[in-house]
Formats: structure tokens, sequence, C-alpha cells
């Protein structure tokens, strides 16, 4: 398949049949508590008109902030949290606006958009008074994360997996295989949903833990389809300039081997001077969720970064 028909594919799988303003009032129903006994207990901080939810763990460490995919949550982490990361750093996981525990965005259209989800990250950080801190994005997070890089003074390094940069060249959006069209429906059918959720995963990975289904319904629906809508007008950073030419500070790109929705390929071929260990690290036996997957191979690249910078 071509770069430009990639291009093609993936902005006929975010189309949305219906303005943002309009899908902006599109709320799904209150957000249920999934939380497993023993889970960090969540915190919240008001960030303007914004309420913002995080849990943080046990760790004295340097602060490591970990921030979650689309639909998705901080309980994404918890592997991290319950395992050696957790007992060793202040391991910080934020729910983006309209997910997890996190409040509605005031200003959906805005808000809802890797460009609001950066300045709301960028604003945590900030009041959280955080210092010499690693930030970890997977999937819309990594994107978060990137395009609040200019916006964080406090960073060491950066993080980022199962999240190809994106540019605004026509073929920008070369780095995904495939995305589900739920990805960016405001209320999605169950069976867009379930296709969602297994490509999350590598090929016949099981079992799949139930909360992810759960914090896809929990979201907000305004924030899928403001989130494509955005995407479609352009309202991103040219994360491949960034990579490429404007980042300053290390930067780990990780990704599993059995990705379903990111070419790990577009990866490697990716300049990107300030590349940790001059390579992609990936993950064997691992897809999107690699984290989750192989969550042991996954934090000893992560604790290996978080030493070393």
């Amino acid at each position: 398949m071509s770069d430009r028909q990639t291009r093609r594919n993936f902005l006929a799988s975010m189309a949305i049949g219906t303005a943002a303003t309009t899908v902006a009032a599109q709320l799904s129903p209150g957000r249920a508590d999934t939380a497993s006994p023993g889970s960090p207990a969540s915190s919240r901080i008001q960030l303007g008109a914004q309420s913002l939810a995080y849990i943080q763990s046990a760790g004295t460490g340097r602060p490591i902030v970990l921030v979650h995919g689309n639909s998705s949550s901080s309980k994404a982490w918890r592997k991290q949290f319950e395992g050696p990361l957790g007992a060793k750093y202040r391991l910080i996981a934020i729910d983006l606006p309209g997910h997890g525990e996190s409040g509605h965005a005031p200003t959906p259209e805005s808000d809802y958009t890797t460009i609001g989800y950066s300045k709301i990250l960028a604003a945590f950080a900030d009041k959280m008074g955080l210092k010499n801190t690693v930030f970890v994005g997977w999937s819309l997070g990594g994107h978060t994360v990137l395009e609040a890089a200019s916006d964080l003074p406090m960073a060491s390094g950066l993080m980022i997996f199962g999240t190809p940069p994106v540019s605004k060249a026509k073929d920008g959006f070369a780095g995904f295989k495939s995305l589900s069209p739920a990805a960016f429906s405001a209320a999605p059918a169950d069976a867009d949903i379930a296709e969602f959720i297994a490509h999350l995963f590598a090929p016949h990975y099981a079992p799949i833990p139930p909360f992810f289904a759960a914090d896809f319904r929990n979201t907000d629906g305004a924030a899928r389809a403001c989130l494509g809508a955005s995407t479609q007008t352009g309202l991103f950073k040219d994360e491949v300039a960034l990579v490429g030419s404007e980042l300053k500070i290390p930067l780990v790109i990780a990704s599993g081997k059995e990705e379903q929705i990111v070419d790990v390929d577009y990866l490697k071929r990716l300049k990107a001077p300030t590349l940790w260990r001059g390579e992609v690290q990936v993950i064997a036996d691992a897809g999107h969720a690699a984290q989750w997957e192989q969550a042991e191979a996954f934090d000893k690249v992560l604790d290996a970064f978080a030493s070393s910078v």
C-alpha cells in the first residue's frame, strides 16, 4: 500500500458524520469506578476549569509521568504500579480529560485534541512542581507527550510507544497500518468496540482484561469524535519535524513486535538524533499495549532509560 493510500485510509477511518460542535453534545453516561482492590487511590487536581484525576505509586525515586491512550485510563498502567517500578520510582499516571475519573472537557472542540491534551499535561506537571521527570506516553498519550515537549522544562527524557510520529505531509500518517473506525466515533457499535480492543494486543493474546472495554465505554464519546475532527483539519504539531530536529532531550521510541496498528519499520526509518541507544526498542511477543502484554520486558526498558538520563 502506498503512503498516499495509507493517508486516505487513515482519514477515511476517522470520518465523522457530524461536525465536532454537534458531537460534543453527545456525552457518554457517568463513568463507573472499575478500580481493582489494592489499586492506588485516585487523587484530583483542578487545572482551570478542568478537573483531572491521577494516581501515584509509593516509590520515592524520580518522577515518571505516564499518559494512557485513546479511550483508556490510568488503569492501563496497573502492572507498572504493582511491580518493581512502582516501588522504585514515583509513578504518576493521569486520566486525560474525558477519560477514566477525570471530568469532561469544558471546551471539547479544542480540549479533546492532541494540542489540548498537551496543554493539560504541561499544566499538570507545572502545578505538581515536578522536576527531573521522565514522561511516558502510550499511543495517543505518546502524541500528547511529544506535542507537550517544548512546554515541559522539567523533562529529562521522553518515552513513546504505540505512537508513530505524524507530520503535515501528504504521507504524514504512513506510520499507521490500520485504525478501527471506533477510535474516532462518539458512539460506535459493539462490534467496532470489540475490534478496537482486540487490535490493542498481539494476535491471539489472551485473556484481554475486561477493564479495557469498560474504559472505552466510560470515555466521553465527544473525546473520540473531536479528536478525529481536529486531526482531519490539521490541528496537531508536525511530530516528525519535532523528533527529527527540534527535540533536544533523550527519546525512547518503543514498539511491540506484533503491532497491529503501528508500522514498526516506519519507526525504524525515522530521523531521530536524540534516539536513546540509537535504535527503536522492539519488545518481543507484544502488540500495541506492550506495557500490559509484556510488562517485565517493558519495565526493563523504562527502568534502564530512567536510570540513565
